[in-house]
């Protein structure tokens, strides 16, 4: 066992100095640079008391001024002041500056949607060194934990435990990830029941502006557009319906969702009484995802095809990392011969450019997952996927970004319009423990990387526009009225 001296000498290899973070403080003489310094982003909200608990763990561990409530400061604010005052610091010559800006890692504790947030915003910084993040789990499915070996429940949050943590922060290896970018675009003619969803119900990962018409102001449509970024998961169907209510009932009843164990309970007891179980029963033909939308994919060959859709599935899910509803693998493993059937890349890859693109039928088709070799209807690997939404299907359709769902409104009219698209966005770095199951080109002789998307043909693109503007700093503020232009 360690004694409290040997603890408190391997704390001082994670601290940071406050005039780093504050310029209007006194610059400290420090002997010691650190080896590994971190800053601690922790959602306070997420797993009960769990956030709490840990953020006044860690600020007793650390410097306060390193270690930030997402409640009461965002990670966009943080870190552009953060870099701004060490690149003043650097020009002046300080040493240690130069080395945390080297050496800087990044702690996020909380669900995958909080997780997603910070990874957007350090993908926004475009910094030629971007720290590395590794992953608390505090959420209900802690997918991206899991992915890179941190697990798929909090550690714990006591003084031991946290330092544990730490420990393995500092031993984490470097992983590239890509990231997706997601453009939707509504278009519907005034007063027309396709409203543009409120600021205050849209994922984090997940900016709205209004895209002004190109002709008379006063012309009879409108078109709103909505950008922002994945790393894990976008899904559509009755899964994200059942995520959509969990969070709904949480924001209701917030008392009933007190950690962990009792969040997953009552998630798959939503899942029961959403009919996920008995879908043919419960759920109309106008909800499956065939009968949605017109779906088209663009392969390695940089051309756009239709994807074909079996009339059976009602959820579909576009997944970039090995996990999914708590560490669960829907991709599976193909056989060689439906590799070569499908033209499928073995096996799928975190940094190759390319989704896997999965259906399920309903939860019994779920749990198919938890057999060793249980996986759900592969239906395609691509680097780029088009959702157009068949007009008068039905009024609405669940959707989800890395655990965060929305309720989305679809067209009436005839001349109404709701089209998804999803792209290569580049990559970011995640920390991976040596229990990572996400692998990499480097960890697979077998890969193949994808032509970039840039080499695409995009001569039937209407996202030009939103792909060049898109910064995650700036898309993951709620904005006060969806209708004011943002300017690029």
């Amino acid at each position: 066992m360690e004694n409290s001296f040997e603890k408190n000498n391997m704390l001082k290899e994670f601290y940071i100095p406050t005039y780093i973070f504050m310029p209007e403080s006194s610059v400290e003489q420090v002997s010691h640079i650190p080896c590994c310094p971190v800053i601690v982003f922790i959602n306070t909200r997420s797993g009960g008391q769990l956030g709490h608990n840990l953020l006044i763990t860690y600020r007793k561990l650390l410097n306060h001024a390193q270690v930030f409530d997402l409640l009461d400061e965002t990670p966009d604010k943080v870190l552009h002041k953060l870099y701004n005052n060490v690149e003043r610091l650097k020009r002046d010559g300080d040493t240690l500056a130069s080395e945390i800006h080297r050496r800087l890692r990044l702690i996020v504790a909380g669900g995958d949607g909080t997780a997603g947030w910070l990874l957007g915003v350090v993908s926004d910084l475009k910094l030629v060194h971007p720290p590395p993040v590794a992953t608390v789990p505090l959420g209900t499915g802690n997918n991206l934990p899991y992915s890179f070996g941190w697990g798929k429940r909090n550690p714990g949050t006591d003084r031991e435990s946290v330092i544990s943590f730490l420990k393995l922060v500092k031993e984490a290896r470097e992983i590239n990830i890509d990231s997706w970018h997601t453009v939707m675009r509504m278009k519907c003619p005034k007063r027309s029941p396709c409203d543009p969803i409120a600021p205050s119900d849209l994922p984090h990962s997940l900016h709205a502006f209004h895209r002004v018409p190109k002709t008379d102001p006063e012309d009879m449509e409108y078109s709103y557009t909505y950008r922002g970024g994945f790393w894990n998961y976008f899904s559509m169907g009755m899964d994200a319906q059942v995520s959509y209510a969990f969070h709904s009932q949480r924001k209701l009843h917030p008392e009933k969702f007190k950690n962990q164990l009792s969040n997953q309970k009552q998630y798959l007891k939503l899942a029961c009484t959403q009919g996920w179980f008995c879908a043919s029963l419960s759920h109309p033909m106008s909800r499956n995802i065939a009968h949605l939308a017109k779906v088209k994919i663009m392969k390695k060959s940089g051309k756009w095809e239709t994807l074909e859709i079996p009339q059976s599935i009602r959820s579909i899910v576009c997944l970039n990392l090995p996990s999914f509803s708590g560490g669960l693998n829907p991709w599976g493993t193909p056989s060689k011969r439906k590799q070569r059937k499908r033209d499928l890349v073995l096996p799928p890859l975190v940094d190759d450019g390319l989704l896997e693109i999965v259906g399920f039928k309903d939860a019994w088709h779920g749990l198919v997952l938890l057999s060793p070799k249980g996986h759900g209807t592969r239906l395609a690997q691509a680097h780029r996927v088009r959702f157009k939404f068949h007009r008068g299907a039905t009024d609405h359709a669940y959707m989800r970004i890395d655990g965060e769902p929305w309720k989305q409104p679809l067209p009436q009219e005839d001349d109404g319009k709701v089209v998804v698209e999803i792209s290569h966005a580049g990559q970011v770095k995640m920390l991976a423990t040596k229990d990572c199951i996400a692998k990499g080109i480097n960890d697979s002789p077998m890969s193949t990387t994808c032509t970039d998307s840039s080499s695409s043909d995009d001569s039937d693109d209407d996202f030009t526009e939103e792909r060049r503007n898109f910064g995650a700093a700036l898309s993951f503020r709620y904005m006060n009225d969806v209708k004011k232009t943002v300017e690029a």
